[in-house]
């Protein structure tokens, strides 16, 4: 699959403050964005893992260890499908 590189300008005190090397802030910042394309539903569990560099099964793992909840169901959605399948049995 082909691969893009986006660049970004970070200020030389802000790797000095998080005492990071460029890596470890880029390897950061490619998780924390999964994650957040992941809670605003922009991509699936699967892609936000893809894109943090992690196994569907890790990057689970890393949502449950920071409390964020693996599944994007509402209520309202569970109970929508409940109503479907009582239609179908």
């Amino acid at each position: 699959m082909p691969i893009k590189t986006i660049s970004i300008s970070i200020p030389d005190d802000i790797l000095i403050a998080l005492n990071e090397t460029e890596e470890e802030l880029g390897h950061d910042m490619k998780v924390y964005t999964a994650i957040w394309l992941y809670q605003k539903g922009k991509l699936t569990i699967g892609k936000a893992g893809e894109l943090a560099g992690m196994d569907r099964y890790s990057f689970e793992s890393l949502l449950a260890e920071n409390n964020i909840p693996i599944s994007l169901l509402t209520e309202e959605d569970i109970e929508n499908d409940v109503i479907k399948l009582r239609k179908l049995l």
